[in-house]
């Protein structure tokens, strides 16, 4: 009876939990980050939730409930300029859960997870909230080609050669974004994710201005893009030359200087390689995706041995890495390789550049400046620039029908799809590879999606 006595006591003063009663959950902050095609809200938690969430009309709105749970502060005032947010409020319904209400401008389709912790961060709801980009939003992107009509199904007369574009098109990847900050300087407390945009802002300005050369960006302003998807977009627009520019960190505020990485077929060409590597692809996860099953992401690439990607790659970053020694010090003489997963494209040559150590207070004071920046930005322009003209880089070919075979008379032309080898196309055809590419006047084996190839007869 004294023991059911104290229980009821101690329960009364909230010191001990009774069976099924939810522990109350803090809310300690509210984020909102706006990409070209979606709206995502991130709150930072004390512990894990139940929630649900459910979507009303007339007006449109969406409804998140959370159990037992409430703001630790007030809600961070916010500026409700984009396509679908209209107004957020909160409050408390009778049971004690918690009621936040999103005030739309017009539907949308919303989705919600919650993120165990994760290096830095604790628990954490993300809701994201799709919606069509808007061609008068400063920060959508209008780099992409214009959308090539598909040829008539027809016999032409004469062989089908490539047809090839009049320009060099260079992806400009700024790491990080939005929910991830990236590395953050210990001094001035810079983060990464925005000296390294307007690096990459620089630098588009440049390849811009250089005639027969287009850049385009995998984002640009603070939101965040999952890896897989900065990859499908350079090759959906069709790009030569992938660049992603990063700064980078140690626990040691002596390193210092630029580097410059390439994938690499066989592990990490050092620790330092390694590190870096499992650094940048833990983006995703503080990005705030769950999962990333995108086959070009999860795997090494398919007959890499068979290609010549990544020898280009490490032909474009020793070309960087020789220019950029004029901006300043190179933390390693050599183009380093490790496995990003950014870098994992077959159709392009891809580098890593890590443009100063973020964690060196004297660097991370350079990196804050328009100077650097744009010195930075001159300096790997320059690479490309001298790797261009060295490898007499051809623009890659208009997309056209992929998969599509046409004939004139003995000659067939295959149109190479996303994801297709030199040497699985030639095993379908039944045709030796070095036929296949002394008809297509190929040095290497490396082919790109919407690219037209001969099949020499057998």
């Amino acid at each position: 009876m004294r023991t059911t006595l104290v229980l009821v006591i101690l329960s009364l003063l909230g010191l001990i939990s009774m069976p099924g009663q939810a522990a109350s959950v803090s809310i300690q902050n509210l984020r909102m980050w706006r990409a070209p095609d979606n709206t995502r809200l991130v709150l930072d938690l004390s512990g894990p939730l139940n929630h649900k969430m459910f979507r009303l009309q007339n007006p449109d709105r969406i409804v998140i409930d959370i159990d037992s749970a409430s703001f630790s502060k007030p809600m961070p005032a916010m500026t409700f300029d984009g396509p679908i947010i209209k107004s957020i409020r909160s409050g408390h319904r009778s049971n004690g859960d918690l009621r936040i209400v999103l005030d739309l401008k017009r539907t949308t389709q919303p989705k919600s997870f919650l993120l165990k912790p994760f290096q830095s961060h604790g628990y954490r709801l993300v809701i994201d909230l799709d919606h069509t980009p808007d061609a008068n939003d400063p920060e959508f992107e209008k780099d992409k080609p214009a959308a090539v009509e598909p040829e008539p199904a027809r016999e032409p007369s004469a062989p089908v050669a490539p047809r090839r574009r009049s320009e060099v098109v260079v992806a400009i990847d700024a790491g990080h974004g939005g929910e991830d900050p990236g590395a953050i300087g210990r001094r001035y407390r810079t983060y990464e994710k925005r000296v390294v945009l307007s690096i990459a802002k620089e630098l588009k300005r440049m390849v811009d201005r250089e005639p027969n050369m287009r850049a385009v960006m995998t984002r640009k302003g603070d939101y965040f893009v999952p890896l897989a998807k900065r990859v499908h977009m350079a090759q959906d627009a069709r790009a030569d030359i992938f660049i992603s520019i990063h700064a980078d960190s140690l626990p040691k505020k002596r390193a210092r200087g630029a580097s410059v990485y390439a994938l690499s077929q066989r592990g990490a060409t050092s620790r330092l390689a390694k590190r870096l590597a499992d650094q940048e692809n833990a983006s995703d996860y503080i990005g705030g995706i769950l999962e990333n099953k995108d086959p070009i992401v999860q795997k090494v690439l398919v007959d890499l041995n068979q290609t010549s990607t990544i020898v280009d790659s490490l032909a474009l970053g020793r070309d960087i890495l020789g220019s950029v020694k004029s901006v300043g010090h190179i933390h390693s003489a050599n183009v380093e390789q490790a496995g990003f997963a950014v870098l994992k494209s077959p159709f392009m040559p891809s580098v890593l550049v890590e443009t100063a150590f973020i964690s060196n207070p004297a660097e991370e004071k350079r990196l804050r400046t328009h100077r650097f920046q744009k010195q930075m930005a001159q300096g790997i322009f320059s690479g490309i620039k001298r790797y261009v003209k060295r490898k007499n880089l051809q623009p890659s070919p208009r997309a056209v029908p992929a998969g599509s075979v046409r004939r004139n008379n003995d000659t067939r032309v295959h149109i190479v799809r996303r994801g297709e080898t030199l040497s699985g196309i030639a095993q379908r055809y039944g045709v030796k590879l070095q036929a296949l590419q002394v008809a297509n006047n190929l040095s290497g084996t490396s082919v790109r999606a919407g690219e037209s190839l001969q099949i020499p007869s057998l």
